[in-house]
């Protein structure tokens, strides 16, 4: 393990082809066009769908812990056009991912992230007191398919996103 130390990220604006290594970033289509590789390619057969609308409250922009769900594909998106902050790293065979491989994002209201299975993930991150997240993923997601590696223990990390 290396001193421990804080290291800042900075978001950089989502995009499509920027984000791919994670997931997908779904934008507004126009009713009634043909589903193509541009809609969120789901995996969400190991169990029973669940689509709620989760409120977190104050996250603030620090982490020291990462997850990743190895079953299942999640989307997010915050409700009422707030924007919001989301740490990855792309899905990898082990315990937990290259520190270095850790890269932020900012994502605003007009779309959602659908995350790849096993994509690492921390947050969402905001500043504001609470903002509501609709989230789509297995009913037991948390509880069956719920790996966290903790950077600070692994590597002597914890990250801010600036």
């Amino acid at each position: 393990m290396t001193s421990s130390v804080r290291r800042s990220l900075i978001a950089q604006p989502i995009g499509v082809e920027v984000f791919r290594p994670y997931g997908q970033v779904i934008f507004a289509a126009e009713d009634g066009k043909v589903y193509d590789l541009e809609e969120a390619q789901l995996r969400l057969s190991g169990g029973t769908p669940r689509f709620y609308i989760m409120r977190l409250h104050h996250r603030g922009r620090q982490f020291s812990r990462i997850t990743r769900h190895q079953s299942c594909t999640q989307c997010l998106g915050s409700l009422e056009g707030q924007t919001w902050l989301l740490a990855v790293a792309p899905p990898c065979m082990a315990e937990c991912p290259a520190w270095e491989a850790i890269a932020a994002f900012e994502i605003p209201g007009n779309c959602f992230v659908k995350l790849e299975v096993g994509t690492w993930h921390a947050g969402p991150y905001f500043d504001q007191e609470a903002i509501d997240f609709y989230n789509l993923e297995l009913s037991d997601t948390n509880i069956a398919d719920h790996h966290t590696c903790n950077l600070w223990e692994t590597y002597g990390v914890e990250f801010e996103i600036k």
